[in-house]
Parts: C-alpha cells; structure tokens; sequence
C-alpha cells in the first residue's frame, strides 16, 4: 500500500472554516455531507419535535391551572380566618382591659393607653385586611395568572409558541446550513481528492503520496519564459514513484464549471507549480540537493509529469505540459512508465519532498 503523508488540502481549508465559524461538532466530511443532505429534515424533525413539547405544555397547563385556582381558594380562605382570628384576639384584650378598673391614677393612665393602642391596631388590621389578604395570596395568583396567560397564547397561537421555543435551535441549525453551502467548493474538492487519495493508495508501498504540498519562498523563483515570479505554490498531490514524481492537480468540476471563463485555469496553476519543484529538485545549489545514485553519463534528472485528475467530467481537449486523466485512468497511467531509481532513490526524492514542505517558507 502506498505511504501516504498529509490531510488533503481542501479537507484542511474546511476544517479551518468550520472552526472559525465555532462548528466543531463534525468530525468527517461525511458527516459535514450527511448534515447537508438531510438538513430539510433535521429541521422538520426539531419542529415536530417543539409541536409535541409545546402540546405537552399546553395539556400540563390545563391540568394545573383548576388546581392552582383551588389552591389560591384556599389559601385566601386560611389568610382570612387567620387574620380575623387575630383582630378577634385584639378585642378579647380591648374587653378585657375595659373591664379591668383601678383606683390608682397611675394604673388607670397606663390602662388607657394600651386601650387607645389596642384599638389603633384594630383599626389598622380591619383597614388593611383584604390587601393583607391578597399579599397572602400574591405569589399563588401571579404564577396563575402567568400560567393562564401562557395557556391562552398557546391556545390561539399555537405555530408562534412552537416557533418562539424552537428559535435558538432553529438559528443554529440554519447558521450551520448557511456556512456549510458557503463551503460547497472545500467540500467539492474534498470530495475529489478524497477519491484521488484512496485511488493511489492502491499503489505498492514503493510509491510516496504528499498531500497538500505548500510552500512559499522568501525569494521569488524566476520562470523566464513566462516572465513569472513565483513566490508561493500549493499542489493537492505529489506522488513520488521509481518513475519519478509525478505533480497531480484534482478538480472535482461539473460540465458547468468547466465552461467557466471565471475559474483558474487547472493547466496554469500546475505548469507553475511544476515549474518550482523542478527548480527545487534538481538544482546543484539548492539547499535540498539530492545525492541521487551516479550515473557514468552524469547527474541524473528527476522527472516530472503534470496530472490534473478530473473526478466528475473530463474535458475532450488535450493540452500541451500537462496529461488530463479521470479517477479511474490514474493507476494505469503511472504504471505505464518504467522505473528508473532504486528504492533508496525514491525514499531520498520523497524525503526531500517532505522537508521543504515541513519548512512552508523558504529563504
């Protein structure tokens, strides 16, 4: 089995987003494709789900409102007798002290004056007695009334309580659905190179897969012909085989997208991309010159082959540097070439390959 090194890029630049956008509950592309795919309904099932909570809500409500109606009932009824019993105890003491007579002045003074404050506090209780009372009984009437008014919103606006208790749910699940179509092209090219990937895999492990090649160079690399100065690549794959490397580019594009005058051409971006890896690989002052093994004629070459590896649909035209391939033409091709470096050659190419990926930015 081919030795494979890196997540695919699109696959990375997805996760990114997901993460930026604080999604951290898909842990596959799959899933991200099966939220996707059954979007319409995860959210018919979280409304029907918030109908039945909603009517579960309404039935508890008519069944506790009677009771909390009795419970109000009685409980007025207590905080009446109670507060009667008490201004009945205030008279006992008024009779009692009427009654009571004394010679003593002193005595007499200080009768009167608890009598004048005993009928003060009568006075105050029967002044106060029915706002007493419904103190008593606040707390009960206004749960009631809360609850009587959330019954009857339930009752005449059914759909609008469901949708209210439903909302944060129903902004997230309508969030997630809005970033992720947003991400169709990662996900797309996910897809494509997810396929590349398990396609190649089937090669011997005498083969080296790098997925999501990138690297940036602090130093343009100068293509004269084209008059380009390269500062950065990034390749989906580079297979690395005893045939040498080949520079593979997937695209996962619909007949539509390959009319599309907007798009990057795939041929520009890999005759670029090639362009820097040749200069890389096979240049005697480079930092990751290769001691490949001596040859009597000289210095030998690593060669590359430009693959762009269509998954959808494959255009009928041909093109100059570059062989266009489906997903299923890909294992035949790389076979057809002979092998020209050792084991040890091809483990060194592919090492070296690694490196300069692991620095990102070279000086």
């Amino acid at each position: 089995m081919c030795k494979t090194y890196n997540t695919i890029g699109s696959l990375t630049s997805l996760k990114k987003h997901l993460e930026e956008n604080n999604l951290h509950d898909f842990k596959s592309l799959k899933e991200v494709i099966n939220f996707q795919k059954s979007y319409s309904f995860l959210r018919q099932q979280l409304i029907s789900d918030y109908e039945i909570f909603i009517e579960n809500e309404k039935n508890i409500l008519n069944e506790n409102l009677p009771i909390l109606e009795e419970s109000i009932k009685n409980q007025r009824q207590q905080s009446e007798l109670r507060f009667k019993s008490a201004i009945t105890n205030l008279h006992q003491e008024l009779n009692i002290l009427t009654n009571y007579s004394s010679k003593n002045i002193f005595h007499r003074v200080i009768s009167s004056l608890k009598k004048w404050n005993y009928k003060r506090k009568i006075r105050l209780r029967e002044f106060s007695f029915e706002n007493d009372v419904n103190k008593s009984i606040a707390e009960l009437v206004n749960d009631y009334q809360i609850k009587q008014n959330r019954y009857q919103f339930i009752t005449s606006n059914f759909e609008e309580a469901v949708k209210q208790s439903a909302y944060n749910q129903l902004f997230e699940i309508e969030r997630k659905k809005r970033i992720i179509d947003n991400l169709n092209n990662y996900i797309y090219g996910a897809l494509g190179e997810q396929k590349v990937v398990k396609t190649l895999e089937k090669l011997s492990d005498e083969y080296f897969l790098i997925n999501d090649f990138s690297v940036s160079f602090s130093k343009p690399i100068y293509n004269r012909k084209e008059n380009d100065c390269i500062k950065s690549v990034q390749i989906d794959h580079i297979l690395v085989g005893p045939s040498g490397v080949f520079i593979i580019e997937t695209k996962n594009w619909s007949e539509k997208s390959l009319q599309n005058f907007s798009l990057r051409s795939p041929v520009e971006q890999i005759r670029r991309s090639s362009f820097a890896l040749f200069a890389l690989l096979n240049n005697e002052n480079s930092n990751f010159s290769l001691r490949l093994n001596s040859h009597h004629w000289g210095v030998k070459k690593i060669p590359l082959k430009n693959l762009i590896v269509l998954t959808n649909t494959k255009p009928i035209e041909e093109f100059q540097y570059v062989k266009i391939l489906t997903e299923d033409e890909l294992i035949n091709y790389v076979n057809y070439f002979k092998p020209i470096f050792s084991s040890t050659e091809t483990k060194k190419i592919a090492e070296v390959i690694l490196e300069i990926n692991n620095k990102m930015r070279l000086n």
